[in-house]
């Protein structure tokens, strides 16, 4: 059974740092692209950053360029999200997820798995 388990969120001040992770498990995803999604209430879902299977490649939303770096470790098959600078309009459930390809993507349909999230809030 696939599972993607995020930690590492919580309530920060507003320019403070977290760091979240997402583990994968039941399956190796080392070449596939995974990426982060955020939504907030009453929002729709959002892209944050996808790295593709290598780290090679990377995407970035605007909102969190120059802020955010997302990173894998394919030998533990966990990706990150280390996030700077954070403001009260980061304040979202932010999700890791598995894409189809090895190159991932900044459209949320073209992933198959997804986790169950974690909370981040940004107090102002």
């Amino acid at each position: 059974q696939v599972q993607l388990v995020e930690s590492g969120g919580g309530l920060v001040q507003a320019g403070g740092s977290l760091r979240l992770s997402c583990a994968a498990s039941g399956r190796t995803f080392s070449r596939y692209g995974m990426g982060w999604f955020r939504q907030a209430p009453g929002k729709e879902r959002e892209f944050v950053a996808a790295i593709s299977w290598s780290g090679g490649t990377i995407y970035y939303a605007d909102s969190v360029k120059g802020r955010f770096t997302i990173s894998r470790e394919n030998a533990k098959n966990t990706v990150y999200l280390q996030m700077n600078s954070l403001k009260p309009e980061d304040t979202a459930v932010y999700r890791c997820a598995v894409d189809t390809l090895s190159t991932g993507s900044r459209r949320a349909n073209e992933y198959r798995y997804w986790g169950q999230g974690t909370q981040v809030t940004v107090s102002s």
